[in-house]
């Protein structure tokens, strides 16, 4: 938990090899606009690496369901800040009840495309992922049919919620035709960094994320 006592809180949610930890950055930006932030580790990562549950929607979507329904009994105003993978659990959970607003950097949008775009990389196809159920690859994913199968079933091209994204131009996991098409539908806004990469990590690609993030909150603070 970042920030000073408030009726208003962002739901920090990290991406793939991210922390909880991450979210004091963004709660720095967001204090001086009357926001607190809760952040927590997704399975697998942060103080539980090496646990038992699976970084799986399985697992995460439940998680992410409950740390919600906990921060709206606390809190007045709820609000979402999501990264990359973060972001697609995060729609899959709060699909039926979307915080009141959500800003995603990098968002995974479509993973049964993502994991076509993988089984490409693997020199592999979806028919073979059938037979075989689970396939590892050099590049660290083991590419699983049930998992495959749930996303081609839940789809989050109808988010309700009203969405801002930061996207980069380089981004290698989300195609930018998919990022325009859901960003074209109402109550959804896109910025995009050209240069940037999924991973915005350098001094150039944090400045960025630094001004998107203070004018998005700023202009969230207008409304008020």
């Amino acid at each position: 938990m970042y920030g000073e006592k408030s009726d208003r809180v962002y739901l920090y949610v990290h991406g793939k090899c991210g922390c909880k930890e991450e979210g004091r950055d963004f709660a720095v930006l967001a204090a001086p606009f009357g926001w607190q932030v809760l952040a927590m580790d997704l399975p697998e990562h942060g103080v539980r690496r090496g646990g038992p549950e699976p970084l799986d929607p399985w697992h995460t979507v439940p998680e992410l369901r409950s740390v919600m329904d906990y921060a709206r009994e606390k809190w007045r105003h709820t609000a979402l800040r999501a990264t990359s993978i973060g972001a697609w659990f995060s729609m899959l959970a709060f699909a039926d009840a979307p915080p009141e607003r959500s800003l995603f950097v990098s968002p995974v949008l479509d993973m049964a495309g993502l994991i076509e775009t993988m089984l490409g990389w693997a020199g592999t196809t979806a028919e073979d992922l059938h037979c075989r159920e689970n396939i590892p690859t050099e590049f660290g994913e083991t590419l699983s049919w049930q998992y495959y199968q749930y996303a081609l079933s839940h789809s989050t091209a109808d988010w309700p919620g009203r969405t801002d994204i930061l996207y980069a131009g380089k981004d290698n996991l989300t195609p930018r035709k998919t990022v325009e098409v859901f960003a074209a539908r109402p109550k959804r806004t896109l910025t995009v960094m050209e240069e940037g990469e999924h991973w915005f990590h350098t001094p150039e690609q944090l400045a960025v994320l630094e001004r998107w993030t203070i004018q998005m909150l700023a202009e969230e603070g207008k409304q008020k």
